[in-house]
């Protein structure tokens, strides 16, 4: 054996219960699950009081550029995940081109001197291959990139020709190794999507075994009606659906949770395959543009800053803002997490009112004048969400975990800012605090949740759970010290209790420290 791993407890991701065995791993899988006694074995774990679970599996990550920016993917890494999905919320890195490549080629070598030379999947993948990858990465198709890549930022249906275009991009992509489309129709340009342009493109990612993940088109005030749409879509185009980050935004939201259920378990019991997936925290993140209305991002960048810059466009603006959110501390619930520039990154950490106070400017002035300043870039978190959802929401049989997050690090450019701690933080808070204070799971759920569970929504064959001859992604954590250390203030904490990350069989955390070791590899949806 390469490695034997001993008297461990060992919670195998289907959600059965745990039980005691040795694992030995040989190359890149696991051998043998059973007593080993004294097999002999090039090196030896002691786990005697630890579990030995699969990897997690980040079902909705953000990591497409990062992982080229710290191939480490130190935060997420540290936490347990072994295997990320990206190209979630419709923004995928491939494939992609024409001016929606020049926009996104512009903004990473200026911020993080990243040259991106790709178009297609296989481009994309021999770059995260090359860069040697400390977790694998499954890649989605992006509504929303191929959109931009055809059609711009316009407002409007697309052709015949343009929606042939993009189906047909869409197809290629799954036949190279997508494992389904995604789309943020919340965001532009998805959010000028009908539910047409996207049955026909999920019909051309469902002729390839694959499932549609999307942050659906309200999260708040048009909830209800949001679902409708999504869940007709996966009805008519027959594809599995991922709702992501499932919430209920805002106060006045938090009473539909009941008829949320209802419209999913309703859908559920006619034959749709709906699952979804959620963060445990009560704030949400996205960028501070996010507050602007659809048609404020017409034409793209250029255009949105013309806008920006005239007062009666402006005035506009304030008045359908403020027509959505007119109670006064909406502004207090709103944390500017991260800007570009070095002047504007001093209001990391801030509140919207705080920062306008600050500047002796209304809050709508101050973030209009943030914007324009940082050319649309700037983070920001919103707290919006309820407790009592949220332990509702994690107890659903079809809840998966998922950090809507990409990959961070203490050092390096990847430290800039004050990200949502669910980047650093969101698998051991489950099972620090909703496994072992809160008791809203058990053990054995939670890691199903985190392992078997998207496993099985991906289709992949040989990962996900504790098997003879499965792949060697393995988790050994100490069930009684195991937290988030991650706060809103100070996110870039890593957490406690996790001893050793392993994956496709080479020790990648050791003694809670990353090894250097890049051995993830770049799935493909079928092998």
């Amino acid at each position: 054996m390469d490695l034997i791993i001993k008297d461990a407890t060992v919670v195998d991701g289907s959600g059965a219960s745990g039980f005691q065995a040795d694992l030995g791993l040989r190359d890149d899988r696991i051998e043998i699950v059973g007593q080993l006694g004294n097999v002999p074995s090039s090196a030896v774990i002691q786990a005697a009081g630890k579990v030995v679970c699969p990897g997690f599996i980040d079902i909705h990550s953000h990591s497409d550029y990062n992982l080229l920016i710290n191939p480490q993917s130190e935060s997420k890494i540290r936490q347990g995940v072994t295997t990320e999905v990206g190209g979630n919320c419709g923004y995928a890195a491939a494939p992609i081109g024409n001016q929606a490549l020049k926009e996104r080629q512009g903004h990473y070598k200026e911020n993080f001197d990243l040259d991106l030379d790709w178009k297609t999947l296989p481009e994309y993948r021999r770059r995260l291959e090359e860069a040697k990858i400390s977790v694998n990465y499954a890649p989605l198709v992006g509504h929303n990139t191929i959109r931009a890549t055809v059609m711009g930022m316009e407002n409007r249906p697309p052709s015949s020709r343009e929606l042939t275009q993009m189906a047909a991009l869409t197809e290629e992509a799954m036949q190279e190794g997508a494992f389904g489309i995604s789309s943020g129709l919340i965001y532009p340009p998805a959010c000028y999507a009908g539910a047409p342009e996207l049955i026909a493109l999920c019909k051309a990612a469902a002729g390839h075994g694959g499932f549609l993940s999307c942050h659906i088109r309200s999260e708040g005030n048009r909830l209800l009606e949001a679902l409708d749409e999504i869940i007709l879509v996966a009805r008519e185009a027959r594809i599995p659906l991922q709702i992501s980050h499932l919430k209920t935004a805002g106060g006045a939201n938090w009473h539909k949770l009941p008829q949320v259920f209802e419209k999913i378990e309703k859908a559920q019991a006619q034959g749709v395959q709906i699952t979804a997936d959620r963060y445990p925290y009560l704030a949400s993140s996205a960028g501070l543009h996010a507050l602007l209305p659809d048609w404020a991002f017409e034409g793209g960048k250029e255009a949105q800053l013309r806008r920006l810059q005239d007062q009666s466009t402006r005035r506009r603006l304030q008045k359908e803002i403020l027509a959505n959110h007119p109670e006064e501390e909406y502004w207090e619930k709103i944390l500017i997490s991260e800007a570009v520039s070095e002047e504007n990154q001093r209001w990391a950490g801030f509140t919207v009112a705080e920062a306008a106070a600050g500047q002796a400017k209304s809050p709508l002035e101050f973030v209009f004048d943030l914007l324009l300043q940082e050319s649309m870039q700037v983070e920001a978190i919103y707290f919006i969400m309820s407790e009592k959802n949220l332990l509702e929401i994690l107890a659903k049989p079809y809840v998966m975990i998922g950090s809507d997050s990409a990959c961070r690090a203490h050092y390096g450019p990847l430290s800039k800012g004050k990200p949502h701690p669910r980047a650093f933080g969101t698998f051991p808070r489950v099972l620090g605090h909703y496994v072992n204070k809160e008791g809203v799971l058990s053990l054995e759920e939670a890691v199903y949740k985190m392992t078997g569970a998207p496993a099985q929504k991906l289709g992949l064959k040989d990962r996900g759970l504790i098997r003879e001859g499965f792949k060697a992604d393995i988790v050994i954590f100490d069930p009684r010290k195991i937290t988030a250390t991650a706060t809103y203030q100070n996110p870039a904490g890593y957490p406690e209790g996790i001893d050793c990350v392993i994956v496709n069989g080479a020790i990648t955390v050791e003694n809670g420290s990353h090894t250097g070791i890049g051995k993830g590899c770049v799935l493909a949806k079928g092998n």
